[in-house]
């Protein structure tokens, strides 16, 4: 409850001060200060940051025109490694990962697993489309499940388009009719170049992006009503 106080009065303050409607808002635990060791125990008290935001990772032409990706040389820790599925700041992986897409001009990059599947992109889900079917790769391959990929999934329910949760190899990804990617921030965006290879913005990924914001519409749930 005091969380939950301290959570509403931080965002009501931010959302005043920065004038802003529709806000990005993250919670952030940590296990507080502790000494230059290793050993949790000597954090005595965990910290909370909230962070307010008015979040837009792409700029409006890549929407239009699509993005350029990479397949990045660095892969995805496996499950006994680091569990993927787990929302943390441990992003070393994926900045190396996306500083090689930096370096190739490109806006994102590629993650493969150990075993050469597609995974996901350093912070946005994949999705490819082959023959009128949205595909996905699965969780068990090493993948955080977020939220708007899953919102995709359930539009595609609504839509009558089918789609699949399958493994995906990297023939699969380039031979793919289209491709886009998803995230919180993001929403949906559609991918027109990887490595040096053209895609075009086909008509079920535009579909999806026309549809998001009615969905959004119709299934967001008023948390706080008086922020």
């Amino acid at each position: 409850e005091e969380l939950k106080n301290h959570l509403i009065n931080t965002v009501k303050i931010n959302l005043e001060e920065e004038k802003i409607e529709n806000a990005y808002i993250r919670l952030v635990v940590s296990r507080g200060e502790g000494d230059l060791g290793l050993d949790p125990r000597k954090c005595k008290e965990p910290s909370v940051i909230i962070i307010v935001d008015k979040i837009q990772l792409y700029p409006k032409e890549f929407y239009e025109k699509g993005l350029r990706l990479i397949i990045s040389s660095y892969r995805r820790p496996s499950a006994d490694i680091l569990s993927p599925r787990i929302k943390s700041l441990n992003y070393l992986n994926n900045i190396l990962a996306k500083i090689e897409a930096n370096n190739a001009n490109a806006q994102e990059a590629i993650m493969l697993n150990q075993q050469g599947y597609i995974t996901e992109c350093t912070a946005d889900n994949i999705f490819i489309v082959k023959d009128e079917v949205v595909k996905t790769p699965p969780p068990f391959v090493g993948i955080l499940e977020g939220i708007t990929r899953q919102s995709v999934l359930e539009m595609c329910k609504e839509l009558g388009i089918k789609s699949e949760e399958v493994i995906i190899d990297v023939k699969d990804l380039l031979t793919a009719d289209e491709v886009f990617i998803t995230g919180t921030g993001a929403e949906i965006v559609p991918i027109r170049q990887i490595n040096n290879l053209e895609f075009h913005i086909g008509k079920i990924t535009k579909k999806l992006i026309e549809y998001f914001p009615k969905f959004v519409q119709k299934h967001s749930t008023k948390v706080f009503v008086n922020v």
